[in-house]
């Protein structure tokens, strides 16, 4: 699988247009192939796969794993269009720098996140579908978050449709990334 990946901005993290092969029956989509992803997650290898459907308005996140279960994860819309933002939690120049891409499935599709960074989304159309493909399993005790509105994104979304849980992570100044965490920028 070759890919054309566009840098966004922060270390490790890229968008691309997953291959599509169209004919007059319709398409057909890659998403995943062993190895497609190393020249940007080298040794990228899935070990669980998320689908979330959302409704317009619904944020989630900013989530990520701790070592030793943290993890890089792609990240495709499959229907819909929302608004993906990634904060850099490595130690370094990035760190707490945020960049975002709008993903749908007929444009920009995929995004790729190495570890060290949180992801969230927010919905901008009904029937939003992410599917995550996450390269460890999922572990309670390493599963973090960052407050959404505590890292100086302003996010485009009023009032936003909100998880318990996503209310209720501590806020970015109280974060301390773990010394595993090296920065690569």
């Amino acid at each position: 699988m070759k890919l054309d990946a566009k840098s966004l901005g922060l270390p490790g993290c890229f968008s691309t247009r997953l291959p599509t092969f169209e004919d007059d029956r319709g398409s057909f989509q890659k998403l995943f192939h062993a190895g497609g992803f190393d020249a940007y997650l080298p040794g990228f290898l899935p070990r669980e796969v998320y689908l979330s459907s959302s409704a317009r308005g619904v944020l989630r996140g900013m989530h990520f794993q701790l070592p030793p279960d943290d993890h890089a994860k792609v990240v495709v819309c499959l229907g819909g269009k929302v608004t993906d933002v990634l904060l850099d939690l490595r130690p370094g120049k990035t760190y707490g720098r945020t960049v975002t891409v709008e993903l749908l499935p007929e444009g920009q599709n995929a995004v790729l996140i190495p570890k060290g960074i949180a992801h969230g989304f927010y919905a901008q159309s009904n029937d939003s579908a992410l599917l995550y493909l996450v390269e460890t399993v999922h572990s309670p005790d390493n599963d973090m978050g960052v407050l959404w509105s505590s890292f100086g994104y302003t996010w485009d979304s009023g009032t936003p449709i909100l998880s318990a849980r996503d209310t209720k992570h501590p806020p970015f100044a109280e974060f301390c990334p773990p010394d595993d965490w090296l920065s690569t920028t």
